[in-house]
């Protein structure tokens, strides 16, 4: 109501505004001054005629501040190229949504937490039925499961996404295909993930994740092609017992301690094998374990994942 009150009183009288748009800059700049000094009363923010002007690199209001004080100010035109500069993240979600709701939450996070204040990310999510998914894949239809991931791709793309990020491992089977035919990049899950193990200087490391994951070329083959890591993956009666939770458990919601009991097993199976660290190489996985059941180092690709995002949208703010 305040702002309401004090915009009316603003607008009233007699000043001179060029346009719509520089009536919008004007505005924002006085909800903003009163945002920073705490809905402060202000009795008079012009007498007589207003001058507002563009600039080439930006928008600037000449002789209304911004801020409180000098150490806090910026112009309108810096903010509004803040704002414009942000790239808009195209999530292919809901595989499951259990996860691609961590994927949200995680990436805004991020994005306030590098620019502060109310900042928050520009997303355009598409989110597929799973049921669908699972049924292409458990049928090896990976032809039709392409068709329904580029469809994807060429929505958010449609919403105006600048990249896309695939929420899910198993599914980055078809990230080449997706971005050949969409022509946006798509932020790699796995390259993000081996950036991040780079960065802490181990070689060796396991894999848990789908069977798809753990077991194929395109992420396992992925790690060790291009960046030179030794992959370990569970034993076969291990494998099925980790992708049966994931479908069965994870992606409906439900975690079991006897499962996370299990998974620890498997996991100090790896480590006693020789891995360094652990993948969680399902976005689901981490909604079972975290660094607090475990003693071994653990890479959650979901958080890597929503970190990477975060970071290239916000790089040119």
């Amino acid at each position: 109501m305040e702002w309401c009150f004090l915009v009316e009183r603003f607008l009233v009288g007699s000043f001179l505004v060029g346009s719509f748009v520089e009536q919008q800059v004007v505005v924002a700049c006085l909800v903003e001054r009163c945002l920073v000094e705490r809905r402060l009363l202000v009795e008079r923010l012009l007498v007589g005629s207003l001058l507002v002007w563009k600039r080439v690199a930006g928008i600037e209001v000449r002789g209304v501040p911004c801020a409180a004080s000098a150490g806090t100010s910026r112009s309108v035109g810096s903010r509004l190229a803040s704002f414009s500069n942000m790239q808009t993240i195209g999530l292919i979600g809901g595989m499951s949504w259990e996860s691609t709701a961590q994927y949200y939450r995680l990436i805004n996070e991020q994005v306030k937490e590098r620019l502060g204040g109310l900042h928050s990310a520009k997303i355009i999510l598409y989110s597929v039925d799973f049921a669908e998914v699972e049924d292409l894949q458990q049928r090896g239809e990976w032809k039709q499961a392409t068709t329904l991931m580029v469809k994807a791709g060429q929505r958010v793309k449609a919403g105006g996404a600048d990249f896309i990020v695939i929420c899910t491992n198993t599914m980055h089977r078809l990230a080449d295909q997706v971005e050949r035919q969409t022509a946006l990049p798509v932020l790699h899950i796995a390259d993000a993930t081996a950036r991040v193990i780079a960065e802490a200087k181990i070689g060796v490391v396991g894999l848990l994740g789908t069977r798809y994951t753990m077991e194929e070329e395109f992420y396992r083959g992925r790690l060790e092609t291009r960046y030179g890591l030794e992959v370990l993956i569970p034993e076969e009666d291990d494998r099925t017992f980790v992708h049966d939770v994931i479908y069965n458990e994870l992606c409906l919601g439900v975690t079991r301690d006897e499962s996370r009991r299990a998974y620890l097993d498997i996991i100090k199976q790896l480590e006693q094998r020789g891995a360094a660290a652990v993948i969680l190489g399902c976005t689901e996985i981490g909604l079972l374990i975290g660094p607090t059941d475990t003693d071994t180092l653990l890479f959650d690709t979901t958080r890597i994942h929503a970190e990477a995002a975060a970071d290239r949208a916000v790089e040119s703010s």
